[in-house]
């Protein structure tokens, strides 16, 4: 990987193209945060697709994942460098049909592409928050998602719905505003972040801080190729393992070398295999994309998920949830593993509400709900429609 002409951050500014992006600004009206601190000035960036209907019945929440943003649906543009996350799944005709829905996708609190977050100016100066960006959580992205839903004159959606990260949000939503959640689609997702998920973050979080450019957050008045690529790149590359299956890497890679010294027979300490080139490749992209402190607060707030905190236990936490439930799985997952979809399903279910589990089969792992349209669209279109 080359650092020559490396961002100090990938996030988004004022001074780039805005493309679909809309905002909402809170001004004063503060957001207040689990840490016990407030949030003012904030700013939502947001996408909509479709029409909301005279009686607000047909809005569609689709929630984000770890380095997603809001740009759900389009072609790559000016202000958007790829396609829609789930391009292909959203838009007129398609599984989530947005001729009969009112689609809204927000970039989550704390994040880098329009919403505030820790390489936003600081309203006292102006000056990139970094280091003095709080820590959050996944139920103060849905605090400013209420606030989002309010503005757009949304008192309940008929659904909300998400993968991964995503389907922890909309998790909180059902839990916390069980009133205003019609139904819910989580998928490849948990109620509570397990150990060993955890320990995945941490591995990624600590490559971060070992990076002497990150400078303990406050990178951003770097020179081009000083900021703290280095630490995010393996973060996303421990990532990455973690979101494939081992087939799926070695059915593309098997055991071939990219770089290989003739002088040594392919033996050299840094001769790569072609599996090490594709994680670089992810690092690259990512780095040009993202933000390192979204990156570090983002998946911290993964780490913390529990929908049981403060609530007396998973049991009565799970039991606050109204709303028609469809809990996908991915059968090749390693990271969110179908159990906890499973689980998901049965906790509901036990409070006698309508519960579904549906399974992905794929080869490609936890990003399957990212690549599988059709066995995404399917299940989805079926409990949009059914009541």
């Amino acid at each position: 990987m080359q650092r020559t002409d490396y961002p100090a951050t990938g996030a988004w500014s004022a001074a780039q193209p805005v493309g679909r992006r809309r905002f909402l600004s809170l001004g004063e009206r503060a957001v207040a945060l689990d840490v016990g601190v407030t949030l003012r000035d904030v700013t939502i960036a947001y996408e909509t697709w479709g029409q909301l209907n005279a009686d607000g019945s047909n809005a569609v929440l689709v929630c984000h994942a770890w380095t997603g943003d809001s740009h759900v649906a389009g072609a790559a543009e000016d202000g958007h460098p790829t396609p829609g996350w789930w391009e292909g799944l959203v838009g007129p005709g398609l599984a989530i049909d947005t001729n009969e829905w009112f689609v809204v996708c927000s970039n989550v609190l704390g994040g880098c592409q329009g919403t505030t977050g820790p390489a936003s100016p600081h309203p006292d100066d102006g000056v990139p928050y970094g280091s003095r960006f709080p820590v959050i959580t996944v139920r103060d992205m849905v605090r400013a998602q209420v606030r989002l839903a309010d503005h757009l004159g949304v008192r309940r959606w008929h659904n909300v719905m998400g993968g991964s990260m995503g389907g922890m949000q909309a998790l909180e939503w059902a839990i916390t505003y069980p009133d205003r959640v019609g139904s819910l689609a989580v998928i490849g997702t948990c109620a509570q972040s397990t150990a060993q998920q955890i320990a995945w973050g941490a591995i990624g979080r600590r490559a971060i801080r070992l990076d002497p450019r990150w400078r303990g957050g406050d990178y951003y008045d770097a020179s081009t190729g000083e900021g703290p690529w280095e630490g995010l790149a393996i973060a996303r590359m421990v990532a990455q393992v973690t979101f494939r299956s081992d087939n799926v890497f070695t059915d593309r890679f098997g055991r071939d070398l990219a770089d290989m010294d003739a002088e040594n027979n392919g033996i050299g300490l840094w001769d790569k295999f072609e599996v090490e080139r594709y994680l670089d490749h992810h690092g690259d992209r990512l780095i040009r994309r993202f933000d390192t402190n979204s990156y570090l607060l983002i998946g911290k707030a993964m780490d913390l998920h529990d929908v049981s905190r403060g609530r007396g236990g998973l049991e009565k936490a799970m039991a606050r949830i109204s709303a028609r439930t469809l809990a996908m799985g991915i059968s090749s997952d390693i990271l969110y593993p179908t159990y906890q979809q499973r689980q998901i399903r049965d906790l509901v279910a036990r409070n006698g509400v309508e519960a579904d589990y549906a399974e992905i089969d794929s080869p490609h792992g936890h990003d399957a709900f990212l690549i599988d349209l059709a066995q995404v669209g399917g299940p989805i279109t079926r409990l949009l429609t059914s009541g």
